[in-house]
Order: structure tokens, then sequence, then C-alpha cells
């Protein structure tokens, strides 16, 4: 991990994920929701901790986002924070099965196939669906890369409700990718769905963390 962060464990074991988000009717504040636009977006992020004026924080870097929007292309990490790879995504939902694969402009690729399930993969670390709702809410500061700093957003919901995901098929060539990730360090651990969340974003990070020359 880049400095300051270092990764956030659960029992001994850093947590990395992809959230896949359909954004709807995203506007400023105050705009009527008509207004808004719409994206599927994905972002690669790892669950990281770092001081602050002599505080403990927590929440998620992100080393990529990927957006099937233009305008989030241009405008990321200019007008809003988060530089964005544009992406083509292939997405399909029935009777409460998901597919969604996406090909980015240099070549990452993602795809995952699941159905709601009644109860968190057996296997996962976190044990139960309570454990793995609450350590990703605790997430919901992000950092991203742009040239020799980092910007942020914090993520606000007005409720917060997982439900587990039964995985039949998962591919990241991000966290496939040996020169990063050594064969064998990476094992899939669960997925989770939220659907039809209020919420908004903010930069309401104090300022950029400026990376060390």
């Amino acid at each position: 991990m880049p400095p300051p962060f270092t990764p956030k464990l659960v029992n001994s074991k850093a947590i990395a994920g992809i959230c896949l988000i359909r954004l709807k009717h995203v506007r400023p504040k105050g705009m009527p929701a008509f207004l808004g636009v719409g994206s599927e977006n994905g972002a690669h992020r790892i669950a990281v901790q770092w001081e602050e004026n002599g505080e403990l924080k927590e929440g998620v870097y992100i080393p990529r986002r990927d957006t099937s929007s233009l305008f989030n292309t241009i405008a990321g990490g200019r007008v809003f924070p988060g530089r964005h790879h544009q992406a083509k995504f292939d997405v399909n939902e029935h009777d409460d099965q998901y597919h969604v694969a996406f090909t980015s402009s240099d070549g990452t690729v993602i795809s995952v196939d699941a159905k709601v399930a009644d109860e968190l993969n057996p296997d996962s670390i976190f044990g139960t669906l309570d454990v793995a709702s609450d350590f990703f809410k605790a997430g919901a500061t992000g950092y991203s890369p742009n040239g020799n700093k980092y910007e942020g957003l914090v993520l606000y919901t007005d409720n917060w409700k997982v439900q587990a995901l039964e995985v039949s098929a998962v591919k990241s060539s991000f966290f496939e990718d040996e020169s990063i990730f050594p064969k064998g360090s990476v094992t899939f651990d669960n997925a989770l769905l939220m659907t039809n969340v209020q919420h908004d974003w903010s930069s309401g990070c104090d300022k950029p963390m400026v990376v060390s020359a």
C-alpha cells in the first residue's frame, strides 16, 4: 500500500474488492431529479487505515475507477475527485440473478455472476452478514490517486441494508495480475447487494493528501 495507508485487517487478512455501482439521477444538490444523469461504474478498493492529525482514520484506497459515462471520464479528477477509465459494461438482471461485467479502455476486465442468497458465504472470513455489513459501512471515505495527491470522497446514505449473494463465477484481471498480487495471495470471500439506496457524495475531506516526492 502507498503511504500513508496501511491495510485494515480482518483475522490478519487484508480486504480488497470491487464496488459495482449503478448511479441514477446524479446531479448537484438542490437540482430536480429529472435533470440528473445515470451511469454504470466500478471501483477497485482496498480497506485501509491511516493516521491524520494524531487520529486513526479508516476508509478505502481506490487504485482505479471505471465508468460507462464519458462525462465521468472527462470530469473525474478535474471537476470532481477521482480519475476514471472509460469502460463498456454488460449488465443483465432478472429473477434475483445478476450478471455484471465490463471491459475498460486499457484492457482491464471484470465479470461476476450471482444470485440473491439467504446467508453469507459460509467460508467467508467475516462469519456473519451483520459483521460484513458493519465492516463495509465503515469504509465510507475513499481516496483515489491523482498525480502527486490522493483525492477524497465521502459517501452518506439514508439507509444501509445489504443482502448476501451466492456467486457462481467471478473474474477480475486486476486482482489476477500476479505482478501486483502474487499467485495464491488473493482468495474470493463473498459478495453483497444493496438496492435503491438514497445517498449523497461529498468531497468532504478537508484537503487532498499530498504524496511526498
